[in-house]
């Protein structure tokens, strides 16, 4: 289990934008790692009301579970790796693993009996380290829909903010409003 403060900047691109981006930082196809999470909250959505989320990520066979808080700076984010079988109660059963996760729901008076299982989100991804931080690419597939973004995780949000701006403006690409793959995910579901 873990907990760490999260500080990233993310915008949107297009398919091109996206195409252009691999190219220019010479990603190959076995960079690409492919990732889902899958997205719980209560049916009155009472975690996307305080601004969090809950997500189980399954990746290369493995699983973790992350709660996202907003935090002063960024978002607080509390993980706990679970296995294949509390996996499966999850988005089956409705049956989440105790932990740290469902501590820290029952602080914003959320009952772990109702988190309710919503849909998954599937990613192919690239990361690679960016000046200081950690450059991402992402092509989403959810809900019938698909989307193209990059992402640039940092420590310092001064310096991240100056050094994403920079990439934007360098491959001629538009500050875009940009929510978060959970946030789109709800917009498509509802």
């Amino acid at each position: 289990m873990s907990e760490t403060i999260e500080i990233e900047f993310k915008n949107l691109l297009t398919k091109v934008e996206y195409e252009n981006l691999l190219k220019e930082f010479k990603v190959k196809e076995d960079q690409i790692i492919s990732q889902t999470n899958h997205y719980f909250d209560t049916p009155s959505f009472s975690l996307k009301e305080l601004g969090s989320a809950l997500r189980i990520r399954e990746k290369s066979g493995q699983y973790e579970m992350t709660l996202k808080q907003p935090a002063a700076v960024g978002l607080l984010e509390t993980t706990q790796y679970i296995t294949n079988n509390e996996f499966l109660d999850a988005i089956k059963n409705g049956i989440l693993p105790k932990g740290l996760i469902h501590k820290r729901l029952e602080q914003l008076n959320i009952s772990f009996t109702d988190i309710v299982y919503f849909g998954s989100l599937s990613t192919d991804r690239a990361e690679f380290p960016y000046k200081n931080g950690l450059l991402v690419l992402d092509h989403s597939t959810y809900l019938n829909t698909e989307d193209y973004e990059v992402e640039y995780e940092v420590d310092d949000y001064q310096l991240g903010q100056a050094a994403f701006k920079e990439l934007l403006n360098q491959y001629s690409i538009p500050l875009r409003i940009t929510p978060n793959k959970i946030a789109r995910f709800y917009q498509q579901k509802i």
